[in-house]
């Protein structure tokens, strides 16, 4: 398994303490709509040591989550569509996130060393298979070294497709307008057009709720907007009883 890369460090206890408030006070309904317009700082802490955080819980929009973390990372653009970003398979061939426009995408970004990461994955397997009647595709990006990602791929039985990359995977991140975060999670509809983004570890009831969402949304039924706004206050509520659950343990 490899480890992480130099550029992904720790914060001290003052920075996970502002990060924690910045993302506790940041879950207006409609952020994700002002993050597509405007550049956002926020300071984020992923479990990568196997331990669960004594805190957990996401920002309205499913944009953040102050759960699952222990490291920096800096928010920046998002786009408003999926970029056009082409890397490897674990079979060496080149694929590009477009090819896959037309059906939802669930492109999750994960490395073989990060806890949350691994975690995730049963129940990104799990989805895939539920929802294949709606299109949906799940892509994941690892951002690590092919030999470790095709090892772990193979040893979990992924049966999605796994694209993977180093410095070519930063650059992934980068484009969806973040920095040194993992696990995230992009939601796009077969319009190409990017609904949300959870970042750190996706659970099973913001899955569901997000992708039931996305259906909606890509079946014409509702607009991104209207979306967007509709799951601001139920990943809220989410949030909120997760970190009652927490709380009580």
């Amino acid at each position: 398994m490899s480890t992480p890369p130099r550029a992904w460090r720790p914060v001290g206890l003052t920075g996970v303490l502002v990060g924690a408030c910045v993302l506790l006070a940041s879950g207006a309904a409609g952020f994700l709509a002002h993050r597509l317009f405007a550049p956002v700082h926020s300071t984020l802490h992923p479990d990568l040591t196997g331990e669960r955080p004594a805190q957990a819980g996401s920002v309205a929009d499913g944009t953040h989550t102050a759960s699952d973390s222990r490291w920096f990372a800096t928010a920046r653009k998002i786009p408003e569509a999926l970029p056009d970003i082409a890397l490897p398979a674990l079979d060496g061939t080149t694929h590009r996130l477009t090819q896959w426009k037309g059906k939802p995408l669930l492109i999750n970004f994960w490395a073989t060393w990060c806890e949350p990461c691994r975690r995730e994955i049963p129940l990104l397997k799990t989805l895939q298979r539920e929802r294949a009647s709606e299109g949906l595709q799940i892509v994941g990006i690892a951002v690590d070294s092919r030999d470790a990602t095709r090892e772990y791929a193979q040893q979990q039985g992924i049966d999605y497709p796994v694209l993977v990359g180093q410095q070519g995977a930063l650059e992934a991140v980068n484009a969806f307008g973040m920095d040194t975060v993992l696990p995230f999670s992009v939601f796009v509809d077969g319009r190409g057009r990017i609904l949300t983004m959870k970042i750190g570890e996706l659970h099973r009831d913001e899955a569901e709720l997000i992708l039931d969402r996305l259906a909606q949304v890509n079946a014409g039924k509702t607009s991104p907007a209207e979306a967007r706004s509709q799951l601001s206050a139920a990943l809220q509520k989410l949030s909120a009883t997760r970190m009652a659950d927490s709380a009580a343990q």
